[in-house]
């Protein structure tokens, strides 16, 4: 029978299994798996600040608290200690040694083609499980200590795209002031039509260029569409300037076809002036507008990878050099000229 005797001890005991409520869901949302990583960066490398700037901002804000990397400068000595021991804990080949380098877990990540592919799934699996614990890697103490809790991913120190390669891209505004000065010069310089008589070696040198320069950017366009890395060289930085968004006119064509199809109609221009027809006068005019059609999109992309993506492919500089080279070879030394006056009497 219930009686007003037993009425306090209800409440007593509906509010001590409140607090226990409370209590196991503030211990439930404190034990929510969190993942743990170290990422080891260049202030200079650019694919460091791809991954930085591009792959890791999405991630940590779907992610917030439950995604914590700590980013170390390898270029400070007592980064650069740090990775090498994280190097030898982790038994790291030498043909995988470079940065970014992500470690997680019991993985290791290097590039900015590597970590975007793997570590969102890794992010997903490791969270499944538990989460994990920060890269047992000696040393790592410290960097933790100041703020323990709360270490999220930083940002790489401001450096302007330039900056991020300065030789290669020094490199890239030297041939852009040279396109420039050059397509200046003849813009005002030369007047149509252009139906003048090209020396022989002119014209043979046209299809050797033309069929160099397809060649450059069927290769470029191979790249593009399938996503392979590209052979750089030791200056420059290919596969960053592929892996923008600027290697794709519109978010569509790839800049690789582009330049395919610009080649193709040089050499379709060179092939009907030799056929001596009705159109070779109509190829031979041809021929300089193409090539400065050429010069011009040259020069925007030549001047985006230092100011604006921060790298510069020398695949890229390549195609445009051959295209300044049409140009100077297709246009003609001098305007044409324009008698006037009247026949002499004799």
């Amino acid at each position: 029978m219930y009686t007003h005797h037993t009425e306090p001890m209800a409440r007593l005991l509906g509010l001590v299994v409140l607090l226990l409520t409370l209590l196991g869901a503030s211990s439930a949302h404190a034990a929510d798996p969190v993942v743990h990583a170290v990422l080891f960066f260049l202030p200079t490398c650019p694919h460091c600040h791809i991954v930085m700037e591009q792959v890791l901002p999405p991630l940590q804000e779907h992610y917030g608290a439950k995604l914590r990397i700590l980013t170390v400068d390898a270029s400070q000595p007592n980064g650069q200690a740090l990775y090498q021991t994280a190097l030898t804990t982790f038994a790291v080949p030498e043909d995988r040694v470079g940065v970014p380098a992500l470690f997680i877990g019991k993985d290791m990540m290097v590039g900015s083609d590597e970590i975007p592919a793997r570590l969102p799934a890794l992010i997903v699996s490791t969270l499944a499980a538990g989460g994990n614990d920060w890269p047992a890697i000696a040393g790592l103490e410290p960097w933790l200590s100041a703020d323990a809790p709360a270490v999220a991913a930083t940002s790489a120190p401001a450096l302007s795209p330039f900056q991020r390669d300065p030789l290669a891209n020094g490199l890239a505004v030297g041939l852009l002031l040279v396109m420039v000065g050059s397509a200046l010069v003849l813009l005002l310089r030369l007047r149509p039509p252009f139906d003048w008589a090209m020396p022989a070696w002119r014209i043979r040198m046209i299809p050797i260029l033309a069929i160099v320069g397809m060649g450059v950017a069927i290769y470029l366009a191979f790249i593009e569409m399938s996503g392979a890395s590209a052979v750089c060289g030791p200056v420059g930085d290919c596969n960053t300037v592929q892996q923008s968004p600027y290697a794709r006119l519109f978010g569509v064509l790839p800049i690789g076809v582009l330049g395919v199809m610009g080649y193709s109609a040089i050499l379709a221009a060179w092939g009907l002036r030799r056929t001596g027809g009705n159109s070779t006068g109509l190829a031979t005019n041809a021929l300089p507008m193409l090539a400065f059609l050429g010069t011009l999109f040259s020069i925007y992309l030549t001047f985006l990878e230092p100011f604006v993506i921060g790298a510069t492919c020398m695949w890229c500089l390549s195609s445009a050099a051959l295209m300044l080279a049409l140009l100077w070879l297709t246009a003609p030394k001098h305007a044409p000229e324009v008698r006037r006056g009247k026949a002499l009497r004799h």
